[in-house]
């Protein structure tokens, strides 16, 4: 099995049931399309200074009077989710929407949202939503594939993944992503060319080197098992008790106590709409 890290806001921007997926998810600044609509002036410095407290203070004053908003709920659904409020952020993102405001980006903060709330098919649903408005983004199609990753919708992952990669070659988490994909897959061999060739390009990338030193942990318990059968009962037993549990890492600088099991990764975080 692969482990997992996790990172939050780039949100634009984490998987393994059996590897180690890096996502570093923080926020990048990316502008969104208003829509003809837009909020307050001080509102919005204060979103692009990231002062999230005072941001929540400013929207709430200007949906009282324009209540119909739509950008002021995503701006405000976007600061209360930095704040640590999910459920308020996907309600306001939710709002947003049904007021008919179709950012690509809403909709991948929307997914991320979702997905860590542990609403797996909401934020399918929502990540596709993004990709269908912003299919040149790799970042919408890097964490649908994550989400379908986890959801082990392998073959959906895998091409989720290589478009990410083809928009953005240089990927370290989407290239690791793959390997996961592949090695649950069974597809070994190719999982560790991409890890051996990961480190190569990115040697401080860490899930890359777990990942791979997991497999290989993988290949000996195996070939201890295959040694196993040959010997007496008692001595087989003990063999197998012996045997040591892997997993794949999957996610960026994710502390070594906070690795899990069989978990498809982690999302790229949020991205900013101001």
């Amino acid at each position: 099995m692969f482990t997992n890290q996790n990172s939050r806001f780039q949100r634009v921007l984490v998987v393994a049931a059996i590897l180690l997926l890096s996502l570093s998810i923080g926020r990048n600044a990316i502008a969104g399309s208003a829509e003809e609509q837009v909020c307050d002036v001080g509102a919005d410095y204060s979103l692009g200074v990231e002062d999230y407290s005072e941001t929540i203070r400013r929207h709430v004053e200007v949906l009282r009077e324009h209540p119909d908003n739509a950008l002021a709920h995503y701006h405000l659904g976007f600061a209360v989710g930095m704040l640590g409020d999910r459920m308020a952020e996907v309600k306001e993102y939710q709002r947003a929407a049904a007021l008919g405001l179709k950012n690509w980006d809403l909709f991948l903060n929307l997914g991320l949202a979702q997905l860590e709330n542990g609403d797996l098919d909401a934020a399918a649903d929502s990540l596709r939503r993004a990709v269908l408005l912003g299919e040149k983004h790799s970042e919408s199609h890097f964490n649908l594939a994550l989400v379908d990753e986890r959801r082990g919708m392998l073959t959906d992952a895998k091409h989720e993944a290589l478009v990410s990669l083809r928009l953005n070659p240089g990927q370290p988490d989407a290239r690791n992503l793959l390997g996961v994909i592949y090695a649950q897959e069974g597809k070994t061999v190719r999982a560790s060319l991409i890890w051996r060739e990961l480190v190569h390009d990115v040697p401080d990338y860490r899930p890359a080197r777990k990942n791979l030193a997991l497999l290989d942990s993988q290949n000996e318990a195996a070939f201890g098992k295959t040694a196993a059968a040959a010997l007496p009962t008692a001595a087989a037993v003990k063999a197998v008790k012996n045997e040591r549990k892997t997993t794949l890492a999957v996610m960026q600088n994710t502390p070594e106590s906070e690795t899990r099991e069989i978990s498809g990764g982690e999302y790229h975080g949020r991205i900013s709409s101001n």
